[in-house]
Parts: structure tokens; C-alpha cells; sequence
């Protein structure tokens, strides 16, 4: 079982992470280690080394920006901030969880 859930996270669990990053950089800044804290409280398991990549990937991306304080020396703490293309894409994917939502929903109702 343990295989099996490491597959559901590689291959699933990843693109639900995305989107509450998106959601939350929607709100205001995201920090690293916030974010972690949030993801944790959803139930998710994710590690630095895993989250920071990802955080960086969505920056190529063009979906966030990041800044960092330049007075707070090596090891400052860096915000990520909503683009323009992210809100595109987080209004898009909006609309594809709310469509399978419904679709899902519709099914256990019978």
C-alpha cells in the first residue's frame, strides 16, 4: 500500500498542491514554510525538497513571481506573489474541479 500511495502522490496529489498554492499566492504573498503548514493541515505530507522545487517550477512558469528581502542576508525569506498568467490559470482550473465536482457528485446521488 505504501507503493501505491507514493503513486497517488507522485501522480495526483501534486496538481492538488498546485492548486492551493495558486489559491493561496490569490490571497497575498506565500512563504515556503507557510505554505508547508498549510499544506499539513489539508492532510497532505510534503517536504521541503519537495515544495521549493515545485515553487520554483511555477515561477518558470510565469505563474508566480517571487521577491526577497535584499537586507535580510543569506538565508532571507522568500515571498511568492499571483501573476497575471496565474490567476488564468487558477480561474481555469477553477472551473475544471467545479466541473468534476458536480460530475461526481451527480454520480453518488444516482
Amino acid at each position: 500500500m505504501e507503493q501505491e500511495l507514493k503513486k497517488i502522490t507522485r501522480e495526483i496529489l501534486l496538481g492538488f498542491w498546485k492548486v492551493h498554492i495558486l489559491h493561496h499566492a490569490s490571497e497575498g504573498p506565500v512563504v515556503g514554510q507557510w505554505m508547508l503548514n498549510e499544506l499539513q493541515q489539508h492532510g497532505y505530507r510534503i517536504s521541503p525538497g519537495t515544495l521549493y522545487p515545485l515553487l520554483n517550477r511555477m515561477e518558470r512558469h510565469g505563474w508566480l513571481r517571487s521577491e526577497v528581502d535584499a537586507g535580510a542576508g543569506l538565508r532571507a525569506r522568500k515571498s511568492y506573489y499571483l501573476t497575471d498568467r496565474g490567476r488564468d490559470v487558477l480561474r481555469f482550473l477553477r472551473e475544471r474541479v467545479e466541473e468534476l465536482r458536480n460530475e461526481i457528485n451527480e454520480e453518488a446521488r444516482g
